[in-house]
């Protein structure tokens, strides 16, 4: 990640070749805990003013309907808060030049009063590019932090570091916005210069700029930017409470429309028995064959993904596709010579009077995409101007290795884009929204609940990567006898499958947690993969082991994965750093403490600067947590702790199986070890 000083800009094009969608981070400390500020973004301008009250984004107007600013919340860290706001680039209408990413707090308190103030932009995947850092924060109440301009056909961040005492009011005003008096004097005592209440903070209007009338029945909607305005509601919307960001800023009367999200916990059922089954929306008992799989769960998600927005843009923002109205179609038939095609689905977006289109190809149970029929699809779509082919099977895409081989004909003059979607990622995507981030109404929430009820059915033929290929067999056997040459093509398959399933196992995890997950690379942006995967290869067929590392977003942990072909068991293990300054003993039984839930079979290495340290398993050290004492007064610099489970052996995912035995692997070490380390993670992740 690039560090860059107050005033100086980067390109972000520069920095990944994935920079298309980013996650901004804000994030600050204190002492007591106790330090809080809200996160605003402003949309403005070439004349550095916002167009109307819709640019303006904060805790009551969380997202953009166009999908291109999203406020995702507040994470501890440590002793304060990281706030996120995922912005998509690509949505960004062509009239914003800039986009401010701001913070204010109220009831008096000022920035002076915490600690390690820090902005951070991350791209799609969630590697950091660039971080900023502000050490002048003193009677500001108000920060812009910084900031997201064009510059051409990029985008570039500037670190700005502007502070007001005017608190938010003095922000607001320099980008056209105007205090509301009346609101002022309802408001906190202090008035606007001494950190006033957002709902103090009024759009300067002209009366050309008056929103024209809506339907019947409006339900007011109060934002810090604006009096109170109307807004259509397509559902009845009740009253909600205040947010918790709003809390000691005095009573507010709020009717603005919720998201919606579903209890993790089911109610409780009015069935007689345990054998009665809920009904379904999208029943799956019927389906007998592969063709009726395809054509069921093709319908099923595209009717899903045209009814609820926020699924149908998030599955094909990354593939080029606009925010606006979408349309889908299934068995649709196109001409093509003699006899006519018909893909599996269509998608339509309109937008500002364009239309992207795109062919969907599907296949489930685990049966292979055929590369005959993606070509001709490539072609009827370059003939017939649609932007891109989307194929979607259980199968796992990795960079660098295509799903199938098509030929583009570069004398074509419009150009169509291959694009691979896992059923583990729609899984994923609708968990994270029903259970998590929440959509726009309790309709919506239901639908995708019900999608994902299917998905999850055994009929349905959705579960994602559930095979290690052909080779998985004899790989293992040419292992276990040690007749497994170093340069046998059959390892790079393998190699390949597992980084298929470390991925599909980062997209379970993540969306039981509402966090990213994802593999991590130690190696260079912009290596040559095959290479990469050779090399590991190799190493396979040398010691027998397959290994990968996975991060949690929000977490300085990375959690390993071995799969040690030889003696059939998979290892998952995190380092955990001591705190510096702590007395050995004493870091020794907090660590102890923390892990009091975690699995008796657990092992704990001490780690030294040299050498090896006292290890054991937690049930022994348990009642002598000294004994994990480094001897000979060697320096104590943290921990690793282990679990280790039996591999499966067969290539499915079987109760025997050994993608099923990696994937509860993680799991275990996850809820039992991983989860119980927040404190201790948190403070690793402040002093690295």
């Amino acid at each position: 990640m690039q560090e860059i000083s107050k005033g100086a800009n980067v390109s972000l094009t520069a920095l990944s070749e994935d920079a298309g969608a980013v996650v901004v981070s804000l994030s600050w400390s204190s002492v007591s805990g106790a330090g809080d500020a809200d996160v605003s973004v402003l949309l403005v301008d070439a004349n550095g003013k916002v167009r109307s009250e819709d640019d303006f984004y904060f805790y009551n107007n969380p997202a953009a309907a166009d999908g291109s600013v999203q406020l995702l919340g507040k994470t501890p860290a440590g002793n304060g808060d990281e706030d996120r706001i995922g912005v998509d680039l690509t949505a960004v209408p062509e009239g914003v030049e800039r986009i401010v990413v701001a913070a204010s707090r109220y009831g008096g308190a000022r920035f002076g009063d915490l600690d390690d103030l820090r902005m951070t932009v991350a791209d799609r995947s969630g590697e950091p590019l660039v971080g900023f850092s502000i050490h002048d924060a003193g009677v500001e109440t108000a920060f812009i932090f910084g900031e997201l301009y064009r510059r051409g056909e990029e985008w570039k961040f500037r670190a700005v570091g502007q502070g007001y005492e005017t608190g938010l009011a003095g922000l607001a005003t320099d980008f056209g916005i105007a205090v509301n008096e009346e609101a002022e004097e309802a408001g906190d005592p202090g008035g606007a210069g001494d950190g006033a209440d957002a709902d103090a903070v009024a759009m300067e209007k002209t009366p050309d700029a008056e929103p024209e009338p809506v339907a019947p029945a409006p339900t007011p909607v109060t934002s810090p930017v604006t009096a109170p305005v109307t807004a259509p509601v397509t559902a009845p919307a009740e009253p909600v409470a205040v947010p918790a960001q709003t809390r000691g800023r005095g009573p507010r009367t709020t009717t603005t429309k919720k998201k919606v999200t579903l209890p993790k916990v089911a109610k409780s059922s009015l069935a007689e028995n345990d054998s009665w089954r809920p009904a379904r929306l999208f029943p799956v008992p019927t389906l007998k064959s592969d063709k009726e799989r395809e054509v069921r769960a093709t319908s099923v998600l595209l009717s899903v993904m045209a009814q609820v927005p926020e699924l149908g843009r998030r599955l094909t923002a990354a593939f080029g596709a606009p925010a606006g109205r979408m349309q889908t179609f299934t068995e649709v038939s196109l001409p093509h010579g003699d006899t006519p095609r018909r893909p599996d689905g269509v998608i339509r977006v309109e937008r500002a009077g364009k239309l992207w289109t795109a062919l969907v190809e599907t296949k489930t149970n685990g049966n292979p995409l055929k590369p005959e029929q993606v070509q001709e699809y490539m072609d009827i779509a370059a003939r017939r101007g649609y932007e891109a082919v989307i194929t979607l099977s259980n199968d796992v895409a990795l960079e660098g290795a295509p799903m199938v081989d098509v030929k583009i004909d570069g004398r074509r003059k419009h150009k169509v884009s291959l694009w691979h979607l896992s059923w583990a990622e729609v899984a994923h995507q609708a968990q994270m929204l029903i259970r998590h981030e929440g959509v726009g109404n309790a309709a919506h929430a239901w639908l995708l609940q019900e999608l994902l009820e299917y998905l999850r059915h055994d009929q349905s033929g959705c579960h994602g990567f559930q095979n290690m290929g052909a080779a998985w067999v004899p790989v293992r056997k040419g292992i276990e006898d040690e007749t497994l040459a170093s340069d046998d093509p059959r390892a790079v398959e393998v190699v390949e499958s597992w980084e298929r399933l470390i991925r599909q196992v980062c997209l379970r995890l993540g969306g039981e947690l509402g966090q990213k997950a994802l593999p991590v690379q130690r190696v260079r942006r912009g290596s040559d993969q095959q290479a990469r995967r050779a090399a590991a290869a190799e190493r396979l067929c040398l010691d027998g082991r397959l290994t990968a590392e996975l991060r949690i977003d929000g977490t300085s942990s990375v959690i390993a994965v071995t799969a040690d072909l030889r003696t059939g068991k998979v290892r998952t293990c995190v380092d955990v750093p001591a705190p510096e300054g702590s007395y050995p003993l004493t870091t020794v039984k907090r660590l102890v403490r923390l892990l009091a839930e975690a699995p008796a079979d657990l092992h704990v290495e001490t780690l030294v600067e040299a050498g090896n340290g006292p290890r054991g398993t937690l049930e022994r050290l348990r009642p002598e947590p000294g004994d994990l004492l480094p001897k000979g007064g060697a320096a104590l610099t943290g921990f690793r702790l282990s679990l280790i489970k039996g591999m499966g052996n067969t290539r499915g995912n079987t109760e025997s199986g050994f993608i099923r035995s990696v994937d509860e692997a993680v799991t275990r070490f996850h809820q039992g070890v991983v989860a119980h380390l927040g404190p201790v993670e948190a403070r690793a992740g402040r002093q690295g």
